[in-house]
């Protein structure tokens, strides 16, 4: 690709990010203007101003951004190693165990943020745990054995998930409902989600040419010398990792690691080097966009975010599995 569209891509999304993140803090049932939102964030303004933007509007607005992220590099990461254009972070079914651990917190009465989180994460190791350990065969994992065990085990968290709403008393079904369809405002700390953000795109970037050779198929990254047998399973590792920190921040939020990588693939190109970074940005980006939307359309009623990426989202699946079978590869 021409080096000064790649450069212009990636400074608009740049651009993109930061102007959403921006709309994020100035947005709400109390508007404020750019220059209020930058006198806050400069160690001025009003205390009222400070108070919404520093303790409410930032932290959600990070938080959304971090998880966008999140989900659209675990997307890229998956859709790298399946070699499937179409292939998104909760093939593996983590977001299920995800689920299945915060609905089993709140059903057994944990009210703590902190609390809900840790069970959710620890359900998405579990079926983490599960899917690698049951696709595990004398071979080693393969792509179409880890596919179709975490379509499996997503199935059976699906019916957990069924189970525990329909046992649910009714003053805890709608939070538990609310959580199910993604809830931004319970994200808690941004910092643990930043964090692995940074570290899981330094870690993916760390392999980007071996990345960009596994995309090319098994074989032929062996034979230019790429270490498959330690790849693969790592950045498998990684992307159910990544999924998981975003599932237990903000709930099941889905479309955003199948949309945005692909989006991005057609825009930059399949050099991971410029494809990965472009996908958090944009990533982080539209899940921003999208929590802004979801609290400001109806205010001061929310709307669950994932709701929004859905509305999004659908339409973009359908016009990428309509363009699929005229495409090779990724």
């Amino acid at each position: 690709m021409n080096p000064p569209r790649v450069h212009l891509v990636l400074a608009l999304l740049a651009l993109t990010a930061l102007a959403s993140i921006g709309l994020a803090l100035a947005a709400g049932s109390l508007a404020l203007t750019p220059a209020q939102t930058a006198a806050v964030l400069l160690g001025q303004g009003e205390d009222i101003h400070r108070e919404v933007i520093l303790h409410l509007r930032l932290p959600r607005a990070l938080a959304a951004f971090a998880c966008g992220g999140l989900l659209a590099l675990a997307g890229a990461l998956m859709q790298i190693l399946l070699r499937n254009p179409l292939a998104d972070p909760y093939v593996l079914g983590v977001s299920g165990g995800a689920a299945v651990g915060a609905l089993a917190a709140m059903l057994l009465g944990v009210t703590l943020n902190l609390g809900i989180q840790a069970s959710a994460f620890l359900g998405a190791l579990s079926a983490m745990a599960l899917v690698f350990g049951l696709s595990r065969g004398d071979g080693g994992w393969t792509r179409t054995r880890l596919l179709l065990t975490g379509v499996i085990v997503a199935a059976g968290c699906g019916a957990l998930v069924t189970l525990l709403l329909s046992i649910a008393p009714d003053h805890q079904l709608r939070g538990m409902l609310f959580w199910l369809m993604g809830d931004a405002a319970q994200a808690g700390d941004p910092l643990p989600a930043l964090l692995t953000l940074g570290a899981g795109l330094a870690l993916a970037l760390a392999f980007a040419r071996d990345l960009n050779l596994l995309a090319r198929g098994v074989t032929f990254a062996a034979t230019l010398g790429a270490n498959v047998g330690f790849l693969t399973p790592l950045i498998h590792l990684t992307a159910s990792l990544l999924t998981a920190i975003a599932v237990t921040s903000i709930g099941n939020v889905g479309f955003v690691g199948l949309v945005v990588p692909h989006l991005t693939r057609l825009a930059l190109g399949n050099d991971q080097r410029l494809l990965l970074p472009a996908a958090v940005l944009a990533g982080g980006a539209l899940l921003t966009l999208a929590d802004t939307l979801a609290r400001t359309v109806i205010a001061p009623q929310q709307l669950p975010v994932g709701a929004i990426t859905a509305l999004i989202g659908v339409p973009a699946f359908l016009i990428l599995l309509a363009r699929a079978p005229r495409r090779e590869g990724l």
